[in-house]
């Protein structure tokens, strides 16, 4: 089998940052699929479970009620690997122009306030398992000392 592009980045390589990770055209229209990275792979912990499933709730909540970006924006989830999340928009785009959208959202995260959305048995299959101190804690980190000092080397993959 061939190895698929994302086990092709060099990870010892890879920074903190936002970067495209695939774009796939389906009868026409195109998808871009980014990497939100948060965390050095193999050179800092990961994200826990609590934190990242509450920053999923959030961010997606976020994303899809977005005024501009909420009828583009397919997915929201985190990465197997606990480092980042990816986010699936519709149209071929390139890292910089989802910049302004990633720090709105990781300011969201990092302020959030009250009940977790679709945080109860009904609404989520591990609803008990959230941690809102720490995803704003993560989600700050993440905006203060990548999103707000972004260099082309934490736009584009390491080559």
């Amino acid at each position: 089998m061939e190895r698929i592009a994302s086990f092709q980045v060099d990870h010892i390589k890879l920074k903190r940052g936002i970067y495209v990770s695939r774009v796939d055209e389906i009868n026409g229209n195109y998808l871009t699929s980014f990497d939100i990275r948060m965390k050095l792979p193999n050179r800092e912990p990961v994200i826990n479970i609590a934190e990242l499933h509450t920053m999923e709730h959030l961010g997606a909540t976020f994303l899809r009620n977005h005024p501009v970006w909420k009828d583009k924006v397919v997915y929201f989830g985190p990465m197997g690997c606990r480092t980042g999340f990816y986010v699936i928009l519709k149209g071929k785009l390139e890292s910089r122009e989802i910049v302004d959208l990633i720090k709105e959202t990781y300011k969201f995260m990092s302020e959030f306030e009250g009940d977790i959305p679709g945080a109860t048995a009904i609404e989520c299959g591990n609803f008990l398992d959230q941690n809102l101190p720490m995803a704003r804690y993560e989600a700050r980190r993440y905006l203060e000392e990548t999103l707000n000092n972004l260099k082309e080397e934490n736009l584009k993959y390491p080559k």
